[in-house]
């Protein structure tokens, strides 16, 4: 295990999100987006397991996640809609079920439209109707809490009115990002936990990704004077965050 806290505020953490000991009942918001075994080629996580151990790993991680979160904590958990590598699987009914199971209650979902249909090369049975895949071109973010879905304490709030009344809307349209420009096989767009940490936490509360990648919601978070844990078990990708994390937050440090 490895900790960084170079920068006021950020505490990143190289270490399977199972093992860490991030204090019980101390995360305001969680923003994540979590393996999608869909045979990513991570470097320290095997992206092409069973369907039912997906499920079975998935059900630890989000009890953990319930375990951290406050009595109001809330959770945007970035998830597909469904996948059909290794046969057809309803990701997002799955995930939000047992998400219910473990005790969180369930919000809202918001539509993420990606616009990348046009990259689609499966079609199943070509101009027939023996076997055609229909495939959604969108993402999904569900929105999860704890215990209570008011916020228990008042807090600052530094969401604009013209945000306000789009990002409510629940279909969002921005571009994915690019796999290339970031350096990690599944990297999120900046204006996803942008997004999330502005509509639901006030200025100053403790964000959570158990998840981190490249570090996009370390850096969202900062940005707009949140404090941050970001988890990252893979070490090239945790040194991937500190790089990006160092290079445009350093001069934006102290609230």
């Amino acid at each position: 295990m490895r900790n960084w806290e170079a920068i006021q505020g950020i505490k990143l953490i190289n270490e399977d999100f199972l093992k860490t000991r991030i204090p019980e009942n101390s995360i305001d918001l969680i923003v994540t987006s979590p393996p999608y075994n869909v045979g990513i080629p991570y470097n320290s996580h095997n992206d092409k397991i069973t369907y039912k151990d997906y499920l079975i790993w998935t059900e630890k991680w989000l009890t953990k996640a319930f375990q951290l979160s406050k009595p109001d904590g809330r959770m945007c958990l970035n998830i597909p809609l469904d996948k059909n590598k290794g046969g057809q699987q309803s990701v997002y009914a799955d995930i939000v079920y047992l998400a219910k199971k473990i005790g969180w209650k369930y919000h809202s979902t918001i539509i993420w439209n990606e616009g990348n249909i046009s990259r689609r090369t499966a079609w199943g049975s070509w101009l027939s109707a023996s076997a055609p895949y229909v495939i959604a071109p969108v993402e999904t973010i569900v929105i999860l809490y704890k215990e209570t879905w008011k916020k228990q304490k008042r807090g600052k709030s530094d969401i604009l009115r013209e945000e306000f009344i789009e990002w409510t809307n629940g279909l969002w349209t921005f571009s994915g990002e690019s796999k290339k420009k970031i350096g990690h096989p599944a990297p999120f767009p900046f204006e996803l936990p942008k997004r999330c940490i502005k509509l639901f936490s006030y200025v100053g509360d403790v964000i959570l990704d158990p998840f981190l990648g490249s570090g996009t919601t370390a850096i969202a978070a900062f940005r707009l004077k949140r404090k941050v844990i970001g988890v990252e078990i893979d070490k090239k990708y945790f040194e991937l965050a500190i790089k990006r994390i160092s290079k445009q937050c350093f001069r934006l440090e102290g609230f």
